[in-house]
């Protein structure tokens, strides 16, 4: 009974810690190293202490991705040091080698877009790339509700490419095209050649108006951490996810990838480098599950073992 009860507290204390942490870290001026720590092992200590439902399964994701966007953000939690570490060079010079002597969002800019102006099309383009916001998550919430064998699976397929994607942004923090522009690294060319432009944030501008910095400011949390391009990665997954139910849910979530691809690099978001990397990253994850099969059923046994201790 003791251990029960201490395993329970234990449990729930690690969940509210998980919880916490995030949201004071910068009051409280807690180390990156442990807000992720604290935040990560959340989901699993829920895991102990709730018995397995949908409804555990969507908290879980939740926590996990709480534990995500707190990672995601950190760097940019001092913006001063972020800039001083940002790579704004190398994606440019390889982006020119792709795109044999140019960059191949500024060639697809010059060639589709009206100087000054965003499009219908553009408009469209813009708007693919605002609901991917909602297109992984919706895409696990999918197959837990329709497919709920395959969730464990799928969702962690999903889940493993946002956060294994963290890596780069820590350990290399790389800048978009739209800011290499702006600071000067993508010259701007003399009229009547246009420069390298965002439309996204032009039409987000136009469209949203006065709420659009809020938004954008909540949306945008590290807008220097654009290698790999989860954007991409985890809409290939998500893609190979809906693939594995059915040929025609694998078009449409192809469809969408492909559709997104073009529009981050059209509209000034992503190098074509920035989506390789993050293509590879998906297939990776996607390839290795037998070989993490190991790890993951040892960390899922001993989370069971917990779990099993917490009810007897």
């Amino acid at each position: 009974m003791r251990a029960r009860t201490a395993i329970r507290a234990a449990a729930w204390g690690t969940v509210a810690l998980g919880v916490a942490a995030p949201l004071v870290r910068r009051r409280a001026k807690l180390p990156p190293l442990v807000v992720t720590a604290a935040s990560a092992a959340a989901p699993l200590a829920l895991c102990v202490v709730v018995p397995r439902s949908r409804r555990r399964d969507v908290v879980v994701v939740l926590l996990q991705m709480h534990s995500y966007v707190a990672t995601y953000q950190m760097p940019h939690d001092d913006p001063a040091a972020l800039e001083a570490r940002v790579k704004v060079r190398y994606p440019v010079a390889v982006d020119r080698v792709l795109g044999l002597g140019e960059l191949p969002g500024l060639r697809l800019q010059r060639a589709l877009a009206r100087e000054g102006v965003v499009r219908r099309r553009d408009q469209v383009l813009v708007w693919s790339h605002w609901l991917w916001f909602l297109v992984p998550h919706g895409t696990v919430a999918y197959v837990l509700l329709r497919h709920r064998d395959r969730f464990p699976r799928a969702a962690l397929a999903v889940y493993a490419t946002f956060d294994l994607g963290l890596i780069g942004y820590w350990a290399v923090p790389t800048a978009p095209p739209w800011y290499a522009a702006q600071e000067g690294v993508i010259p701007r060319p003399e009229p009547p050649v246009p420069a390298l432009r965002r439309m996204m944030y032009e039409h987000g501008e136009a469209f949203w108006k006065s709420a659009w910095a809020p938004l954008y400011s909540v949306l945008g949390g590290n807008p220097l951490a654009a290698m790999p391009s989860l954007h991409f990665a985890t809409s290939v997954q998500s893609a190979h996810v809906l693939s594995d139910i059915g040929r025609a849910h694998g078009a449409i979530g192809w469809a969408y990838a492909l559709t997104l691809g073009f529009a981050l690099v059209y509209l000034g978001e992503h190098y074509v480098i920035d989506l390789a990397v993050g293509l590879a990253l998906a297939e990776g994850v996607r390839h290795s599950g037998p070989r993490a099969a190991g790890l993951l059923g040892a960390v899922g046994g001993a989370v069971q073992a917990l779990e099993a201790r917490a009810r007897a």
